[in-house]
């Protein structure tokens, strides 16, 4: 039973990361680019909802609605401003821009506000404990899980259901053919912005919530572990980056990768191969290991492996031309 009970709390943490996981996988099935902002977007939510409750007065989804519509807003002055002019820019110049614009944001707030941390009302939600079948489980945590996924079935009915969704796929599968079909593909681009940044706006406030303590810095290590969900799951697959989210919340999944990271970087020969069933791709390295000495010379052998990642191929990608329009 108190396996189930941290099962349910383990997901709605990572139904959080799932939103913010969410951001990084639309830009990158949009326009190929890892906005490394994001996790900072994510702390700009998470001051706008605080203050709307502290300073407006407003309730949870009232407030949740502002940080939403502000991280909308902050995320197409981020592209309009940054990353536009970089479009057919190198990519080293695209990374390094998206590193400072998240430096630039974290140290304004700084220098607007101090960085000293602030603290969700505990009284915004009741947190009730709830008894299942034997399970006692925190009514925040389910409304947390619940909140997080209808704004993810949200997601799934605009980019499958809407005009602006049908925009996102085609421009995602070809950018130049979409625009001779009369698509604004800069404007797409910008919406792609937007809504990624008001689900981490979103994530933000519940973050808020979750752990109560909001500082200025504090997306770089969300941000981190949701681009990690986000490569996990698939980066540029919606379903994968929801999936990936719910399993950020284990530790070892951070582990795995950085160890994973460490023999990639070791062997010196690291590369991707598509596969059909993991659309995310498979990593596969050589790895030199010590055979023996012979005549005073180290004599070496090839050793090599592979690892799969991501998730089947049905999965469906929400970026992708649907044949049924």
């Amino acid at each position: 039973m108190e396996l189930i009970q941290q099962l349910v709390n383990g997901i709605s943490l990572g139904s959080i990361y799932a939103l913010i996981a969410l951001g990084y996988t639309m830009v990158y099935g949009i326009v190929r680019l890892i906005n490394f902002a994001h996790g900072d977007v994510f702390m700009i939510g998470s001051f706008v909802g605080f203050y709307a409750v502290t300073m407006l007065g407003v309730g949870f989804f009232p407030a949740l609605l502002l940080a939403m519509a502000a991280c909308a807003v902050l995320g197409v002055v981020i592209e309009r401003i940054a990353y536009k002019p970089l479009r057919n820019a190198t990519r080293i110049a695209v990374l390094i821009t998206a590193i400072g614009v998240s430096l630039l944001i974290e140290y304004v707030i700084i220098y607007l506000r101090g960085a000293q941390p602030e603290a969700y009302p505990s009284t915004l939600l009741s947190d009730r404990n709830l008894e299942l079948f034997g399970v006692v489980i925190s009514s925040q945590s389910l409304f947390i899980l619940g909140t997080s996924l209808v704004l993810m079935v949200l997601l799934q009915f605009i980019v499958h259901r809407t005009k602006i969704g049908k925009a996102m796929r085609a421009v995602s599968h070809d950018a130049e053919a979409a625009r001779l079909m009369g698509i604004n593909v800069d404007n797409t681009i910008s919406a792609t912005f937007a809504i990624g940044s008001a689900l981490a706006g979103a994530a933000g406030v519940i973050f808020g919530i979750y752990y109560t303590k909001i500082d200025p810095l504090m997306g770089i290590l969300p941000g981190l572990k949701a681009f990690v969900a986000a490569v996990l799951g698939g980066i540029g697959i919606i379903p994968g980056a929801m999936v990936g989210g719910a399993f950020a919340w284990r530790h070892r999944i951070a582990r795995q990768r950085a160890r994973l990271l460490a023999l990639a970087r070791r062997s010196g020969v690291c590369h991707f191969n598509s596969h059909p069933h993991f659309p995310a791709g498979r990593i596969v390295w050589q790895e030199r290991t010590r055979k023996s000495v012979k005549d005073g010379r180290e004599q070496w052998q090839l050793g090599s492996g592979r690892v799969d990642f991501g998730f089947p191929s049905y999965w469906p990608s929400p970026f992708s031309l649907l044949s049924s329009g």
